[in-house]
């Protein structure tokens, strides 16, 4: 039996795409709040992210007439969305739970009408249930724990550490729990280079070359963070000579945006770079990444495929910050992650001495032992 395909009015994709772009949430849990993929998701924010100007562009074309012909239409549409479009599909697809937790009591339709429209009774809608026991939470503490320092374990493998630690556990009720936390072995991780075979690809120019001073090399990349939800897109631009992190950017998408919003911060504060390097991920070689550079003067430098080892250095920060950071919290909110990771750059920047720096901190090493104590 085919799956009966769904269609959004265009004011459910804005909604969504607005909620993604606000970057408040990850993808996983709009995708459970919406009851969509999480790629749908980030293919509307990049709509919305791509035709945001011409909104703008527009407006002054209008007629105040058409202007309010068209508020009218959204006002109905709208209306009948949320009856029809989403409460009916939710009503017809979801089991009951999911439907009690599409109840949303901050819009203007009565719960009652919700309830009829998602055929539950108020009484269900209304129940607060009992809370977890203390033996729950415990238990669900410890799998947290385990999966942020093995992000790889799947419910086998989690099992098998909870009865090395004296709980033995049925394996069914783990996958419960992991279901419960929205949390799943991270593997194959999330792909972070994806090329776009009609962009162009630059060579490698960093091969036997000897880097010796600041700016005459940035390296940039993008990795994952694990939260309690789902992830976020860490993408850093390091200074290759020194190690220094330049700037960083928190997204729930892997789009071209935050990867620009990261460059132009590093340029405004420590100029261009001799040589820029990257994978071949479509992020970095789309146009408006490419031209960004080229625009400057900057000679673009990209990896071989599959070839980390091409981008040593900022390999090297992902590995740090995940064992000695991220692997050790449990983001619950992309707010808490932006904090805490932030206060680890700095950590990075000027505490953390590197060996190949000479036991000096990037910070040290970038603008000079002696102009730094001063």
């Amino acid at each position: 039996m085919t799956r009966k395909r769904r269609n959004h009015s265009p004011e459910f994709k804005a909604k969504v795409a607005l909620a993604a772009a606000k970057g408040d949430k990850t993808l996983a849990e709009l995708a459970q709040k919406y009851n969509l993929h999480a790629n749908q998701i980030s293919t509307w924010k990049k709509e919305l992210l791509k035709n945001a100007a011409m909104l703008f562009a527009s407006e002054s074309q209008l007629s105040k007439e058409s202007t309010e012909e068209v508020d009218k239409l959204h006002a109905k549409i709208g209306q009948l969305t949320m009856e029809n479009g989403f409460f009916g599909e939710s009503a017809r697809s979801l089991d009951r739970a999911q439907r009690k937790n599409s109840l949303d009591k901050s819009t203007q339709l009565p719960i009652k009408r919700q309830c009829e429209l998602l055929n539950i009774t108020c009484s269900t809608a209304y129940y607060q249930p009992i809370g977890l026991s203390a033996e729950e939470v415990e238990l669900r503490r410890i799998i947290n724990e385990i999966h942020l320092r093995y992000p790889f374990m799947g419910s086998r493998r989690i099992r098998n550490e909870l009865i090395n630690k004296g709980h033995n556990v049925n394996r069914k009720r783990i996958v419960r729990v992991m279901r419960d936390m929205g949390i799943g072995a991270i593997y194959p991780k999330p792909k972070t280079t994806i090329a776009n075979k009609v962009h162009k690809a630059y060579p490698y120019l960093l091969r036997d070359i000897e880097v010796t001073y600041p700016n005459q090399a940035w390296a940039i990349d993008i990795t994952y963070i694990p939260m309690a939800k789902g992830f976020l897109y860490l993408v850093a631009i390091i200074d290759w000579f020194s190690r220094k992190v330049l700037s960083w950017r928190l997204s729930n998408t892997m789009d071209t945006s935050f990867c620009l919003e990261a460059l132009e911060e590093a340029l405004q504060h420590y100029g261009p770079p001799d040589i820029f390097n990257s994978d071949q991920g479509s992020q970095f070689t789309s146009t408006e990444f490419t031209q960004a550079l080229l625009d400057r003067g900057i000679r673009f430098s990209m990896d071989g495929k599959v070839r980390w080892v091409d981008n040593v250095f900022i390999e090297r920060l992902w590995r740090s910050l995940k064992y000695e950071e991220v692997y050790l919290k449990a983001y619950i909110t992309p707010q808490e992650a932006e904090l805490e990771i932030g206060n680890y750059m700095v950590f990075y920047n000027e505490e953390r001495n590197h060996q190949g720096l000479n036991n000096l901190t990037p910070d040290e090493a970038y603008f000079g032992r002696q102009r730094y104590a001063a």
